[in-house]
């Protein structure tokens, strides 16, 4: 039965950026940028190599020696780190690292710390600890001495209400100060942090946050985008009911709303507690300071649980040596509470980075605001994605001929892969000495394991290095290491940001199963992954099933919740096709007997994908098929149907004697012959 398109119910998919580059003749690996001798020099880099070849003895003289020490020596590494950053410390570390083993080594025992009294000795009055701009209020500073202030306050009142270290406090909010305050003031009880974007519905948000019975909600009655505003207080209200162990709400009023629960300005309006007499609680290494959320193909999200001392160094690691961003620095990425960029933007307060808060819609009311953004807050460092540079493409926008952005050094492009064309755009629009850090990561390890590198060349598509301390690799499907050519992507050693466990997962299965079932003992992420012979490396996609929409993570499990609990769909199957400069992401559904794939079937179902859980979990086009693609165990064949629609041979992606049905792969077969004739743009 040949596969059914209702076109006229499919949002268009994004077009690629090679196709609208301001200079369409550059490719992979054209050199665009090298840097100076003297911006060389003046890195923190090359400070911290100094520093390196002071302590050890050794001999660095190029960025390959330095990085093949530091996933070598790790102990030495991580200990001059430590010491680099001079991380406080109310108790010594007997070890660096008592076992490499993967997954269970434990990083520095002994040592007693807390992330929150890092940020807290940043302290600079006078100076911006923040910006924060919204599509309605303009850009304002929360100076250090306002910022702290209101930190020791609600610090003082989750004590007052009896949170004590391990209690989880979490978030409904934009991302506004607020947000950014209740954090690091959880942080300084010791209590667990989480948060989730109020674009969420409320059972995006239960299937996220109910997992960690949390003691504390700090909610927005609701938040504004793209002009309108949206009232949150009836999916506040399902939170607070299907989180029973919560003993206090407090609200955060960004629309005004009349709602229940502790108001946020008389939790700032407590006594006020001098800095001399707060003390933020002394807790391990290895103590939860947050958890993120990532999503497997089945069950709930991933409770994914990181700890204060790894956070601290690989944070300090990645923003100084890899961005090269100081104390005064402003640093502008656009995310939201929802995405791990929202707690590397949090983490910039570490060292006196001064992070810059967007909220609303990245293209509203003009497709350069973000851009305007940049200019008005003089920042050094713009985060980008691909998928933001295509709209500014397609909009004609120059960013250096309508703004102002003589301060702008950095740009990092993340999210998705990174075509030549978008790297080369920067140097077009934007400015011809940027130096461009394209980097990816995980939330899982919440950092980059391959990224910028202030001291290297910069070429077209091309990330510049792996990153320091982390041992990445390229391996064939026998668990070899391959150069030059797509592998998995591999950590042989272990990092300080590793997960120590994921919320509910009591013997760690969920755990091992979803990194170290594939090479035991190796970290495997779940990337298609490339290092050339120079030691530039390039994410080719997602090597599992997980969707990556605009760089946020989103389990397929969380969009067969909602469509099939449909009564027209008896199954669905979805997909990310995502390539350096383009993806989409086509949803499959085989409809009950008698029923349409219809404009009002199509509407429904976006409609509760986006009111239920986000608009990135909307397709880009819907699809009847006969049959969804099962094995014989009843598991749904994602990754075998993602590889045949990114061109593979129908004839090598699945042994027809492990499926259900073998014919069921007939319409998606048709499906990639029709989208290679005549593609959906």
């Amino acid at each position: 039965m040949p596969v059914t398109l209702r076109l006229r119910h499919c949002l268009p998919m994004a077009s690629s950026a090679a196709d609208t580059a301001a200079s369409p003749a550059v490719r992979e690996g054209d050199l665009l940028r090298v840097p100076s001798p003297e911006q060389v020099e003046r890195t923190r880099l090359a400070e911290f190599t100094r520093f390196a070849e002071a302590r050890t003895g050794r001999s660095f003289p190029d960025y390959a020696d330095l990085w093949s020490w530091s996933t070598t020596e790790l102990e030495e590494f991580w200990q001059a780190v430590w010491d680099f950053f001079g991380v406080r410390s109310s108790a010594p570390h007997t070890t660096v690292l008592e076992s490499r083993e993967m997954p269970g080594a434990r990083w520095f025992p002994g040592a007693r710390l807390n992330f929150a009294e890092h940020v807290l000795a940043q302290e600079r009055p006078g100076q911006p600890a923040l910006l924060a701009v919204g599509e309605t209020t303009p850009l304002r500073e929360v100076r250090w001495e306002e910022f702290t202030r209101q930190v020791r306050a609600v610090a003082t009142h989750l004590r007052d209400r009896g949170v004590r270290p391990g209690d989880r406090v979490v978030a409904y909010l934009p991302n506004v100060p607020e947000a950014v305050v209740a954090m690091v003031a959880a942080a300084s009880v010791g209590a667990v942090w989480a948060s989730c974007s109020p674009d969420f519905g409320a059972r995006g948000a239960l299937d996220r946050l109910g997992q960690l019975e949390p003691t504390v909600l700090v909610a927005a009655d609701g938040y504004r985008y793209g002009g309108r505003d949206f009232d949150r207080r009836g999916e506040v209200a399902e939170l607070v009911a299907g989180l029973p162990r919560l003993r206090e709400v407090v609200r955060v009023p960004v629309l005004g709303l009349e709602a229940p629960g502790t108001s946020w300005d008389d939790v700032l309006a407590g006594p006020p507690v001098p800095a001399a007499e707060f003390v933020c609680e002394q807790v391990p290494f290895d103590h939860p300071l947050w958890v993120l959320f990532s999503s497997g193909t089945t069950g709930l999200p991933k409770a994914i649980v990181h700890g204060h001392g790894g956070i601290l160094l690989e944070q300090l690691k990645l923003q100084a040596f890899h961005l090269d961003l100081r104390a005064g620095d402003r640093a502008f990425f656009f995310t939201t509470t929802g995405w791990m960029m929202w707690n590397f933007c949090v983490s910039m307060l570490l060292q006196g980075t001064v992070p810059v808060l967007y909220d609303g819609n990245p293209s509203h009311p003009d497709v350069d605001v973000l851009w305007r953004t940049a200019q008005d807050s003089r920042a050094r460092l713009f985060g980008a994605s691909p998928t933001f540079v295509e709209l500014m493409q397609k909009a004609g926008v120059v960013p250096r001929e309508r703004f102002d952005l003589s301060a702008l050094e950095i740009v990092m492009p993340a999210g998705s892969p990174v075509s030549p064309a978008v790297t080369k755009w920067f140097y077009d629009a934007v400015g011809s000495d940027l130096w461009i850090a394209t980097g990816s990561g995980g939330t899982d390890c919440c950092t980059g394991f391959v990224g910028g590198v202030p001291t290297l060349p910069v070429r077209a598509g091309e990330i510049q290095a792996r990153s320091l301390g982390v041992a990445a690799e390229s391996w064939d499907d026998a668990g070899n290491p391959v150069v030059g050519r797509v592998g998995e992507l591999v950590i042989t050693a272990p990092m300080p940001s590793m997960p120590l466990f994921f919320w509910g997962d009591a013997d760690g299965s969920r755990y091992r199963a979803s990194y170290f079932e594939t090479f035991p003992g190796v970290w495997r992420h779940g990337d298609f992954f490339e290092v050339n012979e120079r030691g530039g490396c390039f994410v080719r996609g997602r090597s599992d099933a997980v969707l990556n929409r605009q760089g946020v993570r989103i389990g397929t499990a969380e969009i067969y919740r909602v469509v099939e609990d449909d009564p027209a769909v008896l199954g669905a199957l979805v997909v990310d096709l995502s390539r350096p400069g383009g993806s989409s992401m086509p949803l499959f559904v085989s409809l009950a007997p008698g029923a349409e794939l219809d404009e009002e079937l199509a509407g429904r179902l976006r409609r509760r994908l986006r009111e239920e859980y986000t608009p990135r979990h909307v397709p880009d086009a819907i699809v009847a098929v006969r049959a969804i693609p099962l094995t014989r165990s009843g598991k749904k064949m994602e990754i075998p149907v993602r590889r045949l629609l990114l061109g593979a041979d129908p004839s090598l992606v699945a042994d027809p004697d492990a499926m259900a049905d073998p014919t069921a792969l007939d319409d998606f077969v048709e499906y990639a012959r029709t989208q290679r004739d005549h593609p959906l743009r």
